[in-house]
């Protein structure tokens, strides 16, 4: 097995820091802010935040929890303070994953044949229609897509009932939740409820409120980001193989460059038709430019990379990078994740910065919002806005870093399945199986896998916990499956390339050359983590064991966001152990850390918990201990 150091495709952190330590010069000329300033300014961070022993939910406060003060004005003791903050964190996550699925759902239920949406997977359509118990025989596909999506919205806020979605897990998992109290219902009455548990005067019983917890991150795994996963596949088509490529160098300095940025695919998809569109490119060349490039940061990359292979320019941190390239014609925005900052900083260079949503908007933007209705008419506008832009751009200021990696995308479990099944030819199942994954993880030739998902944050070197978990993972024949800025960090560093099977251990390697994929699975952005628990429970199904006997862990080395607290806590409830690599603003309370770390917590309504590892190189190898003690407990 070589030496990742001996690999000249591998692109270190070092490298990336390099290129980004050139940006900023640029942005220094034009007097840029960046992040990195910022975290210097806001450093130290405040402990009693990161602690979770401030309430502010009344205005009698703030309360600080000392030992001189071991209570808030109310009387709530410091466990029930932190228990509340995590609720309500929580609560923020699935509110806005569950949102983004509900934008989905609104746009399927517009799609129309010519329209600027239409179905691109009937058979898909057709299965979630069956799975919902609608009626498919003889009805037009459009009929059938109005009738599902309505479908779909009303799980948001029907008065009865628990989430479809659910019956996807298996049985025992559905009885662990049902016991535990924990099967989410309606979404939104997940989320109001979880404010009013929080409100004052409401829960302050540590259990009650971490019991919420739990059950409103299901109501966004197996409810908001599944819908929004499902129904965009439905929509855009569900993601196949395709290869693209990562990293800063996929600007280009002679086209005008787009960035999408953001989580909604339904308006990035429309940028990436028009800029298509040959009476665009004819008049970019008219202007000087060799033509349009597409390119995306955050989540927006990851839909578009795995379905169109536009390239990814990088993950969450480096969203002022593609400004400070002084080549970025515009940076067009949908919601979550964005730098208000990216405002001032593109009136530093000729940048439009484009915001869409009235969910999301900033200062010093250009305020395009955006309709499903009018789809095509504000896409080809933004468009049009860029190419125009590109005669203002300063020559003298563009710097484009020369890092590029190649990546394979796109592994949707539909996708996993096929690859198997190519493999097997065993045609078990129309869909396929992942029974041939099942067998080589029985007889050792796969230790395991990780899902390995998250943000980035600047608590931790950026991309750095990523990339070195991945390679010590594969290393030790463990698969990894990736989203969100996990997946772009993967990609950059080119840990997506086909030949990086050559740095894997002697089995991880002969799974990638027999199935023909890449050691690291792209599975989508970061609502399709709610792919990872499908492709947990139908492995658990053809396995038959539980999910939580399955060697598997789930990590998020550099998490920062509400979201990721609530899919921390629908990963942990759907069986999966998962390793944070941040702490969740728990460790004020002795009681909350042992309700979510402990062994007599949530592991015993759920069989995982979590593992709170500040150090990476120890997270590796007690991800990789508790993936060995899984295989010894199934005696394989």
């Amino acid at each position: 097995m070589k030496d990742w150091k001996d690999w000249d495709r591998l692109i270190t952190v070092d490298q990336m820091e390099e290129a980004t330590a050139s940006l900023l010069e640029t942005g220094a000329k034009v007097g840029a802010d960046s992040w990195q300033q910022r975290v210097k300014n806001q450093t130290p961070h405040c402990g009693f935040g990161e602690a979770g022993t401030c309430c502010r939910i009344c205005s009698m406060g703030p309360c600080r929890i000392t030992k001189k003060a071991p209570r808030g004005i109310c009387g709530c003791d410091v466990h029930g303070i932190v228990a509340r903050n995590y609720l309500r964190f929580t609560a923020g996550g699935s509110a806005t994953h569950s949102d983004h699925g509900r934008s989905i759902a609104h746009t399927l239920y517009l799609a129309k044949e010519g329209g600027s949406y239409q179905v691109k997977d009937p058979e898909k359509l057709k299965r979630i229609a069956k799975e919902w118990d609608i009626e498919t025989e003889g009805k037009d596909i459009y009929d059938l897509a109005h009738e599902v999506a309505l479908t779909g919205l009303m799980e948001y806020g029907k008065p009865f009932g628990v989430q479809r979605f659910t019956k996807r897990a298996p049985e025992h998992t559905q009885e662990l939740w049902d016991k535990a109290g924990i099967t989410p219902r309606a979404i939104d009455r997940e989320v109001s409820q979880s404010m009013h548990m929080t409100h004052m005067g409401c829960s302050s019983l540590p259990e009650a409120l971490i019991r919420q917890s739990l059950r409103a991150g299901l109501s966004d795994g197996w409810g908001g980001s599944m819908m929004g996963t499902e129904l965009s596949d439905v929509l855009f088509g569900t993601p196949k193989p395709v290869d693209t490529e990562a990293n800063i160098g996929v600007m280009e300095k002679d086209m005008v460059n787009i960035v999408v940025h953001g989580h909604d695919p339904s308006l990035s998809e429309m940028v990436v038709f028009y800029a298509q569109d040959p009476e665009m490119i004819a008049l970019a060349k008219s202007y000087g430019a060799k033509g349009i490039n597409v390119c995306g940061v955050c989540c927006t990359a990851n839909e578009v990379a795995m379905r169109h292979g536009i390239p990814m320019a990088g993950n969450f941190l480096q969203q002022e990078n593609v400004v400070l390239t002084g080549a970025c014609e515009a940076i067009v925005v949908d919601v979550q994740c964005i730098f208000p900052a990216l405002g001032p900083l593109s009136k530093c260079f000729h940048t439009k910065f484009v915001t869409t949503s009235p969910i999301a908007r900033m200062p010093d933007s250009e305020y395009i919002e955006f309709h499903e209705e009018t789809a095509a008419e504000n896409a080809k506008a933004i468009v049009k806005m860029a190419v125009e832009n590109f005669q203002n751009r300063n020559q003298d200021l563009v710097n484009i870093p020369q890092l590029k990696a190649k990546a394979r995308v796109g592994y949707s479990v539909e996708a996993i399945k096929k690859c198997l099944d190519g493999v097997t030819n065993s045609h078990v199942d129309e869909l396929g199986t992942l029974k041939p994954l099942a067998d080589v993880v029985k007889a050792g030739v796969l230790r395991g896998a990780v899902a390995m998902v998250g943000c980035n944050n600047p608590k931790v070197r950026p991309d750095t916990a990523h990339i070195e978990l991945m390679k010590k993972l594969l290393k030790n024949d463990i698969i990894v499956v990736v989203s969100g800025c996990s997946a772009q960090a993967a990609a950059k560093a080119g840990l997506m390339d086909m030949e990086a099977k050559e740095f894997c251990g002697e089995g991880l390697k002969r799974v990638c050359e027999l199935v023909g994929i890449p050691p690291v699975l792209h599975m989508g952005s970061c609502v399709d983590i709610s792919r990872m628990m499908v492709l947990a429970a139908d492995l658990a199904k053809d396995w038959g064991c539980n999910i939580s006997q399955i060697p598997l862990c789930g990590c998020a080395p550099e998490w920062m966001s509400e979201k990721a607290v609530s899919i921390g806590n629908y990963v942990v409830s759907t069986g999966i152990d998962t390793f944070l690599g941040v702490d969740p603003y728990s460790k004020g309370s002795e009681e909350v850390t042992e309700l979510l770390q402990g062994e007599t917590g949530i592991k015993q309504w759920v069989e995982a918990n979590y593992t709170v590892e500040l150090d990476i190189e120890k997270m590796g190898d007690m991800m990789i201990e508790r993936i060995e003690q899984k295989r010894a407990a199934l005696g394989i």
